[in-house]
């Protein structure tokens, strides 16, 4: 058995768990609800928030901070349950990001795995280091390397220093700055940091082919978002409706968003990384302005 076949399968066990813990759940809830079976299936506004952010989604630019946007715009979901509402909506679409970057885009398995692992342990075992740093020092701290990170791509871009990479997996020092990297990226999870555009840049400076920074990253929430959405859904913090409607918008949205990844050429991504990092720290940024007005 290969490890890209140990992989998938880790992958699909995960993925039949979380559903039938959510269907039995719900179920359960169900029971003790007389007006369960009587609330609506998703709407077609629902739908096109699923399709929308997770087309995004698979080119990199991230989903919880368009949808959270959206959310927010529309009044659809009360704020409370947006955290809920993200991570169980956006849990299988993004498995089936996993499945379809590792499968169409070539990286080697010793890294992938290795980066995958490291997030994991960074946002359970870290976790508890990281959250007790402030809130706002890191956004800004994240916000500033992001646009600096930026800067260096685009000096790269146009031959103005040298650099990049078209390596598909990494070994010796840069591993080990890889794997201590994606570590913290997944502990700064825990505190709502995006994972997407700082792996991109992670993937670039340690010398590899940015399309790899697809598997790996969706490979990492992949296994993180599942996880993190059992207490939500045991605690029913989170909205159904909406949920279910990231799930079957967000799904077929991935599938078409793939081949779009997949026909890109590498300076194309390029461009694309430099996009979604502007965005994403641009967005940090922003977030600890907003929390610094709260606060004062």
């Amino acid at each position: 058995m290969t490890a890209q076949t140990i992989l998938f399968t880790l992958l699909s066990i995960l993925g039949v768990v979380f559903v039938a813990y959510w269907i039995a759940a719900e179920r359960t809830r169900g029971n003790k609800s007389a007006d369960w079976r009587s609330k609506p299936w998703p709407s077609p506004l629902h739908l096109g928030l699923g399709f929308f952010t997770d087309f995004f989604d698979q080119l990199g630019i991230g989903s919880f901070a368009s949808t959270t946007s959206l959310f927010k715009l529309g009044r659809v979901v009360e704020d409370e349950d947006i955290p809920g509402t993200l991570n169980v909506g956006h849990a299988l679409p993004t498995l089936a990001e996993a499945f379809i970057s590792i499968a169409l885009i070539q990286v080697e398995m010793r890294t992938l795995i290795a980066l995958i692992a490291a997030s994991v342990l960074g946002a359970y075992v870290g976790a508890g280091v990281v959250a007790a740093w402030p809130r706002r020092r890191i956004q800004v701290g994240m916000g500033v390397l992001l646009f600096a990170a930026a800067t260096i791509i685009v000096l790269r871009q146009t031959g103005l220093v040298p650099g990049g990479g078209d390596a598909i997996g990494v070994e010796g020092t840069r591993l080990v700055i890889g794997f201590a990297a994606n570590f913290v990226l997944g502990a700064l999870m825990t505190l709502g940091i995006g994972l997407f555009a700082p792996c991109m840049i992670l993937i670039s400076l340690i010398g590899m082919n940015p399309k790899t920074a697809f598997p790996i990253m969706m490979g990492s929430c992949a296994f993180l978002m599942p996880t993190a959405s059992f207490r939500f859904i045991r605690s029913g913090r989170y909205n159904l409706r909406a949920a279910v409607g990231l799930t079957l918008g967000g799904v077929p949205a991935v599938l078409i968003a793939a081949y779009v990844v997949q026909s890109l050429s590498l300076k194309a991504v390029q461009w694309l990384v430099v996009v979604v990092v502007l965005y994403t720290g641009a967005a940090l940024l922003r977030s600890a302005r907003r929390d610094r007005a709260k606060s004062t």
